[in-house]
């Protein structure tokens, strides 16, 4: 794996979440990118029960990733985090006496990935509660672990397809500009994609959006 950036696409005026996706794919493949099968990242929230200080108590987030089926991350709202296996989905429901989950804010993006050259591009549509609530774009240089180093050509190749709809230096990149990423665990990809999902969860349901 190599620096990742994850980012919330507008859906296009007068189009619905799928035809926007659908136009992303035209584009992509008009560049020459080739299908690979498709991805998905999901999101659980839970919160800590018994809280008798007063304080508003740090939410959990449950997250995993169609690339790392065998792992399960657990980020904690403001940090830290852990990388585990999937039976932490089991911890977490016998610690159901500290940590309730959130019904109906599980959030989760899916869509198509795509192969183009050294760049790795996943679109999906994102939904919540069965309602669609927005588009993500995952793009992957896979031939560079260093953001500081690549981040221009990964912002002139998505410009090729998004457009004006490029993002600025993902908030993640900041601190480690000239640092490694941390591809091993996802959790550098995992960040972000919890930044856009709890963006989603602040937005209105789109008009006529849901699943197909």
């Amino acid at each position: 794996m190599g620096v990742t950036c994850v980012c919330q696409v507008p859906v296009a005026e007068g189009k619905s979440v799928q035809q926007t996706v659908d136009m992303l794919h035209k584009k992509l493949e008009q560049l020459g990118a080739v299908k690979q099968g498709s991805f998905w990242v999901d999101c659980e929230t839970y919160h800590a029960t018994g809280n008798t200080s007063g304080q508003p108590s740090k939410l959990l987030y449950v997250m995993h990733n169609s690339e790392t089926p065998l792992s399960c991350m657990a980020l904690f709202e403001g940090g830290p985090c852990l990388t585990a296996d999937v039976n932490f989905d089991v911890l977490m429901l016998k610690l159901k006496s500290h940590f309730q989950n959130a019904k109906g804010h599980k959030v989760e993006s899916r869509g198509t990935r795509y192969r183009y050259c050294d760049f790795l591009v996943k679109v999906g549509a994102v939904t919540m509660s069965s309602s669609a609530r927005g588009i993500s774009v995952e793009v992957e240089y896979c031939a560079c672990v260093v953001p500081g180093d690549c981040w221009n050509l990964i912002k002139e190749f998505m410009q090729s397809f998004l457009g004006a709809n490029v993002p600025e230096l993902p908030s993640v990149f900041a601190t480690k500009s000239e640092g490694l990423y941390a591809p091993s665990d996802c959790m550098d990809t995992m960040t972000q994609y919890l930044e856009l999902f709890s963006k989603v969860r602040k937005q209105q349901v789109i008009p006529g959006a849901s699943v197909r």
